[in-house]
């Protein structure tokens, strides 16, 4: 090889080892999925608790990863205090009438979750509403106990813009354990919702609480505020087996790749890069001395995108507009449930808004007004151009939305 050459190569492997330093030395990104599995130490984790519940709980706690209802069905003898927590619990109707008979006979359940289904909600006479924080660049909500033991301390928490709390609550048989403050107008006066309950069902109990994140790493270990998890926590029945639930959980409780350990090993992972440097560049090289050039073939070209505006052009051409917005209704539910993973069988529901601003990156008042016109446009025997152009532009603004654009 020439003087030349070497030259070349030097620079590429100078290169080459600047950029990986460069890499190495960068600082991680932060992770802020809500996860809530056991051992991920990433902020919406729950790692610490685990922690915790081990320590202050010794030999009481169990970790289930099997359904609530297969756990509860397999046997009698299971007695004390079933603990969820994750951003949503949702239970199906069987394991949800398991989980409140087995209630019934005098145990405990703890569930901390933003969001609860409607027949839990109706056994216990609960309503469900959010809390917003208007007006305000951060947002600002705090937490407080009831329990005068708690001294009344309040906690605050910044990263959320609103908050689930609990309405239409019946006195009668329902405990306040926890509120929350939010600003209620420019002059600092506050004003407290529920969001944590009591309440006796059968021989046993129910706590709901939802501020789920108030159980999160990133929660617990910010200032005191594991002061107010502990509270949470003290109403937990001590003397009995605490199963933590690791199946309803947003994130992965295991790894299925065979690739996890080399990628999430620092050493691992740049032998894993060098080795695949290493097998391009002797491609590179090997291939110039012995592979034979290769004739250009010019590729078929794809005449879908030409097809599909002649095919546009003639919808408009003829005025079907209201055709064209049907289409173009039924392309953009189709991309809801294949994009988002949301059943598109209820457009006005609000679990369904919900979980569409959460996995789009847009506000759920964003949604609403999409989705409303949505409702509206398919109702509707004539559309105007002005109407469908408008549809186009918030599909396409949402779209952006969700590819972070």
């Amino acid at each position: 090889m020439s003087r030349k050459g070497w030259i070349y190569i030097s620079i590429g492997i100078l290169t080459l080892a600047a950029m990986f330093a460069l890499e190495y030395n960068k600082p991680k990104k932060i992770n802020w999925f809500p996860s809530y599995v056991s051992h991920h130490k990433i902020p919406y984790g729950t790692y610490v608790l685990n922690d915790v519940m081990e320590k202050h709980f010794p030999d009481a706690v169990q970790q289930i990863q099997k359904p609530p209802f297969e756990f509860l069905s397999r046997t009698d003898s299971i007695k004390g205090t079933y603990f969820f927590v994750n951003e949503n619990v949702s239970f199906e109707e069987a394991e949800l009438n398991t989980i409140l008979q087995w209630v019934e006979q005098g145990n405990q359940l703890f569930v901390a979750s933003s969001s609860f289904e409607t027949k839990l909600l109706d056994t216990l006479n609960l309503g469900q509403r959010f809390v917003y924080n208007d007006g305000q660049l951060e947002p600002i909500f705090y937490f407080e106990l009831v329990n005068p033991a708690f001294k009344n301390k309040k906690v605050k928490f910044t990263k959320d813009y609103y908050m689930p709390s609990f309405d239409k609550l019946d006195t009668l048989r329902t405990t306040v354990l926890g509120q929350v403050y939010t600003s209620a107008d420019s002059t600092g006066a506050l004003t407290k919702h529920v969001n944590t309950i009591k309440q006796p069902f059968g021989d046993g109990e129910i706590i709901l609480s939802s501020f789920p994140k108030a159980f999160t790493n990133y929660f617990m270990l910010k200032e005191d505020n594991n002061e107010y998890t502990s509270g949470l926590l003290s109403y937990l029945d001590r003397n009995r087996t605490i199963y933590m639930d690791n199946f309803h959980k947003s994130g992965k409780s295991f790894y299925t790749s065979p690739m996890y350990l080399f990628l999430n090993t620092e050493e691992f992972k740049w032998a894993y890069y060098l080795i695949l440097i290493g097998a391009i560049i002797y491609i590179i090289f090997e291939g110039k001395r012995k592979q034979r050039a290769i004739p250009v073939v010019p590729p078929v070209k794809n005449q879908t995108l030409a097809f599909t505006r002649t095919i546009a052009d003639m919808y408009f051409e003829k005025k079907e507009l209201p055709l064209i917005t049907k289409h173009k209704i039924d392309y953009f539910l189709e991309y809801l449930r294949s994009k988002l993973h949301v059943t598109t069988q209820d457009l006005d529901s609000e679990t369904f808004l919900r979980n569409v601003a959460l996995r789009s990156n847009s506000t759920l008042e964003e949604v609403k007004n999409l989705i409303g016109m949505i409702i509206k446009l398919r109702a509707k025997q004539q559309v105007t151009e002005e109407e469908l152009k408008n549809l186009n532009k918030k599909i396409e603004a949402f779209k952006a939305n969700v590819d972070g654009k």
